[in-house]
């Protein structure tokens, strides 16, 4: 049986670029150590919705957003 590893690509992610195994936004969040209900997302500058991340496919040279409120102000 051969296993088939995702090959890096090459995304920007809040403004900088970053290398990434992550198939899906789900994925680059959580690699991110953020919980999950905590950030808002969107891709290539469209909101994807929480329920909507494990099925939104990352590919070479998207623009990622990931945001998580701050306390205080």
């Amino acid at each position: 049986m051969q296993l088939h590893t995702r090959q890096a690509i090459t995304v920007l992610v809040n403004g900088e670029t970053a290398e990434t195994r992550a198939a899906t936004l789900a994925e680059l969040a959580a690699g991110g150590g953020l919980p999950e209900a905590a950030v808002a997302t969107a891709l290539n500058g469209e909101f994807v919705p929480r329920a909507a991340r494990a099925e939104t496919r990352l590919a070479a040279n998207d623009t990622i957003e990931i945001v998580a409120p701050r306390q205080g102000g």
